[in-house]
């Protein structure tokens, strides 16, 4: 990579304070690069080697088939299943073929069938145990038991693809989602309910790209999907392999590209389903001691610095754009992967944070490998960081000297957000929201929002529930009238307008939450007495005229057409007027001019703005009653600039009417 360099890395170009460390940063390069030619070959090609869940698992061959597992600590292991009626006969044996502890049998046809289900019996010095193979690609718990087990997945007829995905757009609108939680009634969604029902309700939001959250096996629901045991499997309580890819392919021909959470930074400590201890040793996947455990998230650290663990979590983001045809991923947990501290009580105050002895070097050069395996195997996927750390170079390109990530998560401005609206909005500081909206690496991509899952799982609440409070339950009709509901939807509708007309080339919001969802989520548990009130979505909200949350869900859909329709992202916004203490955010991207007034109480007549000569029309207003505003503004209306003295200069100013809480969008006219 160093050699493939014309300049100095990207990094160090867009940022003067990295050239301390401009050393560091070749390193890891080298690092890379060193890697790419052991493990790939003298073509680098990372790809194939990325393919151990083509020879790893349960696989079905011309001439039977064939069991092969990694289990280096291993004396002894057995196949055993329904075809075994759970014995341990010879012929379901595996042999050690290698020194490093891959097993391997080879079975008769006719033996093993679709549905079947199966477990490894695996010996090891002082101990044996039942384990689901690490490649296992569809585990399903039995309903009775509620044990795990590996089942074969191998129907007559495999699922087709008949779509092809959609080009990859310009910029990511991405809607978060959560297949269980998606349905309305107190129960698991499935991928076929979600294929039905809420794929036609994401076709006509606006959005572009869907976001699947635990999408991969999870013992508990709880967890949200993010303490991962088996890998390469789908959740099943979810549906079957054959379920996700109908899903992934209806999407396809609706228009919507398809992500999923992807996540590495950890593992569930889960012993007979999941890797931990998978051959009786503790550290075959992970690191020993301290080091291999989250004792924050009670989960195993990946020991990212061992061949055999790069294979299987690199083998395993190609499995899910081979298998599955996903578009992309966002890696969660990114801090706690680039950091010895996993970003635990740590303030990111001085680059030495990035490249001190805090930094795990193992963990950077994984994720570097990986967005070049995703990219080699599929040019057109995405690959999303979720990183609260800013480490510099982490969504640059790797033949920038970057860790080679599309996006990067602005995680900065959802915790912003938060912030505010713990205060009264008359104290809001406009100069440092601008700062916060606007603060991103010059050589990176981000994405921005106000809210993503984070802020309303148990303990936290929901945007407009933060702003609204109790009135939520009874003054949500057009028909009362309550201050904190209109105060709510008001600074609801600005805080999501100011953040996707801002962002750096995306924008994401949580299903449910562009309507207002209100409340939490909380998922079934001993301390709810395993209800699922709060692990739903209330899409019925959006289906009544006369509550609120209609007029939310439009002005959302207007917004996202609007900046989609102009290409917002392809400019950077142009500053107009910050004035803190008449609370104005006024600012130009792309032809279209937003003007911002958050005062609580002061609306401003003639309101003076330089711009451009010419004509401009109106084309939102977060004011309009058809958006559940107070509706002073007369809509499609236009403007034209005059020729002013401004000081000793002859300038052309816009003379507006803005309305406290409000924000207007204008374009300028050919």
């Amino acid at each position: 990579m160093i050699e493939r360099l014309k300049n100095e890395p990207l990094p160090l170009r867009a940022d003067g304070y990295l050239r301390p460390f401009a050393q560091a940063i070749t390193e890891r390069g080298k690092k890379f690069d060193d890697l790419c030619v052991r493990l790939g070959g003298k073509q680098r090609n990372i790809a194939d080697f990325a393919s151990g869940h083509e020879y790893f698992g349960l696989h079905k061959q011309a001439a039977g088939w064939v069991m092969r597992e990694w289990l280096p600590n291993a004396e002894k292991v057995v196949l055993t299943g329904d075809f075994s009626n759970w014995e341990e006969l010879p012929e379901y044996t595996l042999k050690r073929i290698t020194d490093w502890g891959v097993w391997e049998v080879k079975i008769k046809p006719g033996r093993i069938s679709h549905l079947d289900h199966y477990l490894l019996k695996v010996y090891w010095p002082g101990g044996s145990g039942y384990r689901i193979p690490a490649y296992a690609r569809y585990v399903v718990q039995d309903e009775k038991t509620f044990e795990f087990s590996a089942q074969v997945w191998e129907p007559m007829a495999p699922y087709e693809f008949k779509h092809a995905a959609p080009e990859r757009p310009a910029e990511l609108l991405i809607y978060e989602t959560h297949i269980g939680m998606a349905q309305e009634d107190e129960k698991v969604g499935t991928f076929k309910e979600f294929t039905q029902n809420i794929l036609p309700k994401v076709a006509k939001s606006g959005y572009n790209t869907i976001q699947l959250m635990a999408v991969m096996n999870h013992p508990y629901y709880g967890s949200f999907g993010y303490h991962v045991s088996n890998f390469f499997s789908i959740a099943s309580r979810f549906g079957t392999p054959y379920d996700l890819k109908e899903l992934v392919d209806t999407a396809h021909g609706l228009g919507l590209r398809v992500i999923m959470d992807m996540v590495h930074s950890h593992a569930a400590k889960n012993v007979r389903e999941g890797l931990a201890a998978q051959d009786g040793c503790r550290n075959t996947f992970f690191h020993d001691g301290e080091r291999g455990e989250h004792r924050a998230w009670d989960s195993l650290c990946f020991d990212y610095g061992k061949d055999q663990v790069r294979h299987f979590l690199l083998s395993n983001c190609r499995f899910w754009l081979d298998e599955y045809k996903m578009d992309g991923f966002r890696f969660d947990g990114v801090t706690s992967m680039l950091y010895y501290h996993h970003g635990l009580g740590k303030s990111f105050t001085t680059y030495m944070d990035y490249f001190g002895g805090d930094a795990d070097e193992d963990a950077y050069i994984y994720l570097a490998l990986a967005n070049k395996v995703i990219h080699d195997v599929n040019p057109e996927a995405v690959t999303i960081a979720e990183d609260v750390s800013g480490m510099p170079g982490l969504a640059a390109p790797i033949t920038e000297g970057g860790c080679g990530f599309d996006y990067r998560l602005a995680m900065g401005v959802t915790d912003y957000w938060f912030r505010l609206f713990d205060i009264p909005d008359e104290n809001w500081d406009m100069w440092n929201l601008w700062h916060e909206l606007t603060n991103r690496r010059a050589d990176e991509r981000t994405i921005s929002y106000v809210e993503c899952h984070d802020q309303a799982i148990v303990g936290g609440q929901t945007a407009i529930f933060r702003l609204i409070g109790k009135p939520m339950y009874t003054q949500m009709s057009i028909f009362t009238h309550d201050f904190a509901v209109e105060r709510g939807i008001a600074l609801h509708k600005m805080a999501r307008l100011i953040t996707a007309a801002t962002a750096g080339s995306g924008y994401l919001n949580f299903f449910g939450n562009e309507f207002g969802h209100p409340e939490w989520v909380d998922f079934p548990r001993e301390g709810n007495n395993w209800s699922m009130h709060y692990a739903r979505r209330q899409w019925s909200l959006t289906e009544k005229d006369h509550m609120r949350f209609v007029y939310l869900q439009r002005f959302d859909r207007a917004m996202l057409k609007l900046l989609d329709s102009q290409d917002v992202y392809s400019a950077v916004p142009q500053v107009l007027e910050l004035d803190n203490q008449r609370k104005i955010i006024a600012f130009e991207r792309n032809d279209l001019w937003f003007f911002f007034n958050f005062h609580p109480t002061d609306s401003y007549v003639d309101c003076a703005m330089q711009v451009l000569a010419g004509e401009y029309e109106l084309v939102l207003d977060s004011d309009s009653n058809v958006f559940n505003g107070h509706n002073r503004l007369e809509a499609g209306q236009h403007y034209f600039t005059t020729v002013e003295n401004w000081g000793s200069e002859k300038v052309n100013l816009l003379k507006l009417y803005l309305p406290n809480r409000s924000a207007l969008v204008l374009k300028k006219l050919k």
